[in-house]
């Protein structure tokens, strides 16, 4: 990352970098709405830590001088992580979570956590108790959700990386709204502690950043065993940042995968348009374009849906009043606290998820819901092993739309829950997936390309991506917002 060389040269010190992101965001900010809180403050002192180290002679770490942005569904310390709801307004945790613990000691500055859809479930930063956040290309329009706060810092030049996480799509979809370059990790790439869970086996978190390297470095620094998560692989880290330098696999003769599923009904045609740009530039250095099939993924969005209210059902029992966050102390009862705490603090797209996985869960609803769904989610893993022994990486389209306007969904969740149809698969499978930008709509909107590969297979994505990124040459493409001075 170029600031990271900057302040290691001595070019610019990190008090210096962190001001004029501070100035940005103090400019830009009233209308994108992205940060949920700014940390100021803390990003000045450790600025000046940095600073003071490199003077002793320190080696600056591989993000030293680089400002992050956290969504705010992950602890850092000290500061309040709300999940964007009313019933964590007031929750402090006391420690960070593991990837930010990492960020820090590789030398990010956190600047600040970022807005989302409530307990991440929503897909347009809509469903945040505390205002939705804006996308940068389109002050009328959606960046995406549930990590829309993260997202739109970045592409609003707010900030260089930013982190988010992603349960059914919830980095890719923003990313590919926001015309930004977004990770979804292999499940277990990256510690979930400190990450508030929605669906614990489907939750995983991962970097939004402007270009593909960015992403790389971000990952490299994120990924690795943590004896705090017993989800967490030990799978050792590849080497990312070659990969996306184009030092990694070659084009020519990978095999292409080009799912024949998420190229049928309901794909916008300008989508389709730029991602079959995508394949044929693949095609031109080499590549073997052939068409898989993923056959379960019409059933998808329904397992998915099941899948996880049923965990968030689950993982959303804790917030009761009784250990922290909101409590209605007026209630007559313990009951009548529960339940009043809960009515107040969810807001509507929670309490949905919530019924609805109390509901697969039940006794006599279990076996034809819940146990259907994880029978076809077994399908669906193995759809995408059968595709890998035909095509090293699948490529596709982000989302079947450009982003949409607000309000345009909120009364039809069905529709809202189908701008997911193409990302909710790779967390069902638990393989890694990237969305980064391949063109524009007529209407200067971004679109996003997908690439999917196999389990802990990163590299084989940075090294397509870096190859696709430079063919393409869309990625220093900038929101009208982002040149406003």
């Amino acid at each position: 990352m170029s600031l990271r060389d900057l302040f290691a040269r001595r070019e610019v010190s990190a008090s210096e970098i962190v001001a004029a992101h501070l100035e940005r965001i103090d400019r830009v900010e009233p209308r994108v709405e992205a940060f949920h809180t700014l940390m100021a403050a803390s990003a000045k002192k450790q600025a000046a830590e940095l600073d003071l180290g490199l003077s002793r002679g320190e080696t600056p770490g591989p993000l030293a001088g680089v400002p992050v942005a956290i969504k705010d569904v992950l602890a850092v310390k000290g500061v309040p992580a709300t999940c964007g709801s009313r019933i964590l307004e007031t929750f402090v945790p006391p420690y960070d979570a593991t990837c930010v613990t990492r960020l820090k000691e590789a030398g990010a500055i956190v600047l600040g956590k970022t807005n989302m859809d409530e307990f991440a479930m929503g897909s347009s930063t809509e469903h945040s108790a505390f205002g939705k956040t804006r996308n940068p290309w389109d002050l009328e329009r959606v960046p995406g959700g549930s990590s829309g706060g993260s997202a739109a810092a970045v592409a609003a030049r707010e900030t260089p990386l930013a982190i988010g996480t992603d349960t059914g799509g919830s980095i890719r979809q923003p990313a590919a709204f926001t015309g930004t370059v977004g990770l979804k990790p292999t499940y277990g790439r990256v510690s979930r502690y400190g990450l508030v869970a929605f669906a614990s086996s489907l939750d995983q978190a991962g970097p939004f950043s402007r270009t593909v390297r960015d992403a790389a470095l971000a990952l490299s620094v994120m990924s690795g065993a943590d004896p705090k998560d017993m989800s967490c692989s030990t799978e050792p880290p590849g080497d990312f940042v070659a990969a996306a330098a184009g030092r990694g696999r070659q084009i020519k003769g990978l095999r292409v995968g080009v799912p024949r599923e998420f190229l049928g009904e309901g794909l916008d045609p300008e989508v389709g348009q730029a991602v079959a740009r995508c394949h044929e530039l693949l095609a031109s250095a080499g590549a073997e374009i052939v068409e898989v099939s993923l056959p379960t993924t019409g059933y998808a969005i329904a397992a998915y849906y099941i899948v996880a209210t049923a965990e968030a059902s689950s993982n959303l029992a804790r917030f009761d009043g009784v250990r922290y966050g909101l409590r209605d102390k007026d209630a007559a009862t313990l009951r009548d606290m529960y339940e009043s705490t809960r009515v107040a603090g969810f807001g509507p797209e929670v309490k949905r998820r919530i019924m609805l996985g109390t509901y697969a869960l039940s006794a006599g609803y279990y076996d034809a819901y819940y146990l259907k769904a994880m029978k076809v989610r077994t399908l669906i893993r193995r759809d995408f092993a059968e595709a890998f022994t035909k095509a090293d990486i699948l490529v596709g389209p982000t989302t079947p739309t450009p982003p949409f306007r607000f309000g345009e969904k909120l009364d039809d969740p069905l529709s809202m829950y189908l701008s997911d149809i193409y990302t909710v698969t790779a967390n069902l499978a638990g393989i890694p997936g990237l969305s980064m930008p391949c063109g524009f709509t007529r209407a200067g909107l971004p679109i996003g390309c997908q690439l999917l590969a196999r389990h802990f297979d990163e590299t084989t994505i940075f090294s397509v991506a870096s190859a696709l990124e430079a063919g393409l040459d869309v990625a220093r493409a900038a929101p009208p917002l982002a040149v406003d001075r």
